[in-house]
This record gives structure tokens, sequence and C-alpha cells, in this order.
């Protein structure tokens, strides 16, 4: 999977208001071992490890989004690699209402905030996804990029 570029000083200036009980925040130091069982479970146990190098960083490189207070999404940035975005992941059933579009944007704002002009999405799976949400473009030559398979697998 190819890496992806993102212009951070071209970020979209908002994003569509989240309605039905559903709330974007940066994840917090006591939400940690919550979290990261959840992305252990949902997604896998090397999104897991990605995520736990988030909460070394201050402010903590990692955003949530919860439904009635119950998580159903995150996104990272810093966590394999310095000026990268990701992981990331919004459960299948609650898809389609925004919610990846606005924890990329937090993550992307956040780096943008730290000084960086790009960032890259490494290893990307849904390449039209990011190019709509906020223009990235395609890393020629990006493939197999930075991940190498991890241990055990």
């Amino acid at each position: 999977m190819p890496d992806m570029l993102v212009r951070l000083y071209a970020l979209p200036d908002h994003h569509k208001p989240l309605k039905g009980g559903y709330v974007v925040r940066r994840a917090a130091a006591y939400d940690k071992s919550a979290i990261l069982h959840w992305v252990g479970q949902s997604f896998s146990a090397q999104w897991a490890s990605e995520a736990d190098v988030t909460f070394s960083r201050q402010p903590i490189s990692c955003f949530i989004a919860l439904h009635q207070e119950i998580l159903v999404g995150f996104s990272c940035y810093e966590a394999t690699c310095r000026g990268y975005f990701g992981p990331s992941g919004v459960l299948e059933a609650h898809r389609g209402r925004g919610l990846g579009t606005i924890l990329l944007l937090e993550c992307l704002r956040s780096m943008n905030e730290m000084g960086y002009a790009y960032a890259i999405i490494g290893g990307v799976g849904p390449k039209e996804f990011y190019a709509k949400a906020v223009g990235a473009i395609e890393i020629p030559d990006s493939t197999p990029g930075i991940y190498t398979p991890p241990l055990g697998a």
C-alpha cells in the first residue's frame, strides 16, 4: 500500500457538525488502557501498539470518537514515525457520518500547529477517502514504505 502526502497549510477550514450523540475529543491519559484494549480487539494488535506510543506524547497524539460515551473511532499521529498520520479507524456501524474525516482533520490540524507543513499518511488503504477529504496525493515508489512485517506475523 502506498503512502500519501497532505499539504497541511491547505486543509479545509471546517467540517460538518456531529449529530446524534457523537463527540470527538483528544484522548486523555486515563483513557489509555480502555483505548488500547478496544483498538486491539476492534482492529489489530499492531495498531494498538502504534496507538500506545501516542500516549507518551505531550499533548497525547490520539483523538477518539464516542457515541453516547461508547468508543467508536480513533485516529493517531506521530505513532510510528514523526510527521506521519495513522493509524485510524471507525467501527463499520458508525461509518458514513463524517467521523473519519473529523478524526483525520483533528490530527492534521494538530500537526500543522506543531509546525509541520506536510504530513505523510503511511500505508494507505482507502486512497479515495484521503484524496477527497484533504487532497492527499500518492507518493511515487512509496510501497512497501517504512512498514516492515511485524514480529509474529
